[in-house]
């Protein structure tokens, strides 16, 4: 038992109870919000420096490695951005910011933790951590009525997803007495293809799916994604999927690799599916929140074809997909925040003009819509191409097909958002101010879809680092 190992994460709780405690004394909310950067940057420091360890802890429960680090970075620097973003949300929309950055270090605590598990029990306590956290963040406009009925809808829905996940692991610790990953994979290679063990495999998938949206466990993402607080949205979009495909990986290549065959053939369906119904529904919309949820749906179906082409080594494409998409996502998010910060509208139709009001706003919002597109060089291009050339590697070249066809059905409504902020002719003439700290976020995130793109060979070795201890 080497309780050094937990250092960041302890770190962060401290973080957590600290921020509580100096919101009790401290009238200034912002330097709060800046206390907590600066706490996450600590943490994040702690965590770079476990990197290259490939250790365990607490009989297996817990293990330090380039896998857990990749992800750890990713949850806290999403985190970051998101603190960032909400300190001008919050003087308008929230009230209780201390309590919000606290709750949201705790949904990361759980996140890390979820990164790190190599035990059922430990996944679940880390999962529910993160989850309970999520409930109340989605909830936290208290006397918006659309703030609550997205926390309820999640919270309720999200019990069902847990309770399918628990019975799936349930049934796996009956069929092998273990809830170790690494003994579990063992135990059950002798019980592959016994309907029993597919019953519990795919109970795990089931409720794992809700946490990254993929359909038809999505129905939760775009009320949630419209009612719940903006930077709360952008945390969900990119966090909390990162986290459930994290334990998805961890589970697949370690506890379920005999069973191969048998998740890669509901992972290709489900990604057929996700994808598809997450582009098609997206094009209706007229609330940009709303949209992006969607989009936050097709966005899983395209992960979901790396999980089916994971037996070609396709662990590494979906890494550098998230590390792109996270960046590009916040950055969309902080414009998002922006706008509605001074508009008080999230409807497509007053983006009208919004070149002329704004240009700086429209440029970086526009800018990472085109990266979600996947126009080249940018991140999103590289984070799709990695993952739809692993497809082709696996001979899965109908999915590849596939999901080229859905990014092209993408491109109609992410660009009806640039349409209308560049062609349309302004609804309001007056210009639309964007607070330092909301532009810094978008500063940086749009400095980083750019990164990604242009120094995509360091990233994927990075990447491949870390998924090596999948293998």
């Amino acid at each position: 038992m080497n309780l050094a190992l937990l250092n960041p994460e302890i770190a962060l709780v401290v973080l957590a109870l600290f921020v509580f405690a100096l919101d009790l004394v401290w009238s200034n909310k912002r330097g709060i919000g800046y206390v907590t950067i600066a706490g996450l940057a600590g943490v994040a420091a702690l965590v770079a420096g476990q990197f290259g360890l490939n250790t365990t802890s607490f009989s297996g429960a817990l293990i330090v490695d380039n896998f857990a680090v990749f992800f750890n970075l990713l949850f806290l620097g999403a985190a970051a951005l998101v603190v960032l973003a909400a300190l001008q949300y919050g003087e308008q929309f929230l009230h209780w910011r201390g309590e919000f950055y606290g709750v949201l270090l705790f949904a990361t605590f759980g996140m890390m933790f979820m990164a790190s598990s190599g035990d059922l029990i430990a996944i679940y306590v880390a999962l529910e951590t993160a989850s309970i956290s999520l409930y109340v963040l989605a909830g936290f406009r208290k006397h918006d009525p659309a703030s609550g009925e997205a926390a309820l809808k999640y919270l309720l829905l999200g019990a069902l997803a847990s309770a399918v996940l628990l019975y799936g692991m349930a049934l796996l610790y009956g069929l092998t007495g273990s809830t170790n990953l690494a003994a579990i994979g063992q135990q059950i290679a002798g019980q592959a293809g016994q309907p029993v063990t597919l019953l519990a495999m795919t109970l795990v998938i089931c409720g794992l799916g809700f946490k990254v949206a993929a359909v038809p466990f999505q129905m939760w993402a775009p009320d949630v994604y419209q009612g719940a607080p903006t930077p709360v949205t952008a945390f969900l979009s990119v966090a909390s999927k990162a986290s459930g495909f994290a334990v998805l990986l961890r589970l697949t290549t370690s506890a379920l690799g005999p069973l191969q065959s048998d998740w890669q053939a509901i992972f290709t369906a489900l990604a057929v599916v996700t994808m598809t119904v997450g582009n098609l529904a997206a094009i209706p919309q007229h609330n940009i929140k709303r949209l992006m949820g969607y989009s936050s749906i097709a966005m899983a179906g395209y992960l979901l074809v790396g999980m089916a082409a994971l037996a070609a080594g396709g662990a590494p494409s979906i890494l550098l997909f998230l590390a792109a998409y996270t960046v590009t996502n916040l950055g969309a998010f902080a414009a998002i925040i922006a706008f509605s910060n001074a508009t008080g509208s999230d409807e497509i139709d007053d983006y009208s003009g919004l070149a002329s009001r704004s240009p700086l706003l429209a440029l970086g919002f526009g800018f990472c819509l085109f990266s979600l597109i996947g126009i080249p060089p940018l991140a999103g291009f590289f984070g799709k191409f990695y993952v739809f050339a692993e497809a082709v590697n696996r001979g899965l070249i109908w999915l590849a097909v596939v999901a080229l066809l859905n990014s092209a059905v993408s491109v109609f409504y992410y660009l009806r958002v640039v349409k209308v902020m560049y062609l349309n002719p302004a609804r309001d003439t007056s210009p639309v101010n964007v607070p330092p700290s909301l532009a810094v976020a978008l500063a940086v995130t749009a400095i980083g879809v750019v990164v990604v793109g242009v120094g995509i060979g360091p990233i994927m070795d990075t990447a491949v680092a870390a998924a090596q201890v999948l293998r």
